[in-house]
C-alpha cells in the first residue's frame, strides 16, 4: 500500500510540474473551465458531458505526454538535432490533433444549443 501512495505522489508531482511550467497547459485548463461553465449554462445532456469530459482529458493528457517527450529530448539531445526536432514536432502534432478533434466535438455539442439560446433572445 505504501508503494501505491508513493506512486500517486510521483504522479501528482508530475501534474503539478506541468501546470506550473507549461503555458499551453494553462491555456488548455482555461478553455476547459470555460467549456465546463458553458456546459452547465446550456444544460448539455449526459452523453454530451461524456464527450466533453473525454475531450478535456484527451487534450490535457496529450499535452502532458508532449511535455514529457520535450523534456526527455532536451535532456538526451541538448544540441540541435533533426531527429530530436522531429520527435518534438510529432508530439506537438499529436496535441494539435487532439485539440482539433475537441473543437469539432465542441461545435457539435454547443453550436445547436447556442443558436437556440440566441434565437430565444431575439424572438
Amino acid at each position: 500500500m505504501k508503494r501505491l501512495f508513493r506512486s500517486f505522489g510521483f504522479a501528482w508531482k508530475g501534474i503539478k510540474s506541468v501546470f506550473r511550467t507549461e503555458s499551453n497547459m494553462k491555456i488548455h485548463v482555461s478553455v476547459a473551465i470555460f467549456v465546463v461553465v458553458m456546459g452547465f449554462l446550456l444544460q448539455i445532456s449526459q452523453s454530451e458531458w461524456l464527450a466533453v469530459i473525454f475531450c478535456i482529458g484527451l487534450v490535457i493528457c496529450s499535452e502532458m505526454i508532449n511535455t514529457a517527450f520535450e523534456t526527455l529530448v532536451d535532456k538526451v539531445s541538448p544540441e540541435k538535432d533533426p531527429l530530436a526536432g522531429k520527435t518534438k514536432d510529432i508530439a506537438a502534432g499529436a496535441v494539435l490533433i487532439c485539440a482539433g478533434i475537441s473543437v469539432v466535438v465542441g461545435v457539435i455539442v454547443f453550436l445547436p444549443k447556442l443558436i437556440k439560446f440566441l434565437a430565444s433572445l431575439l424572438y
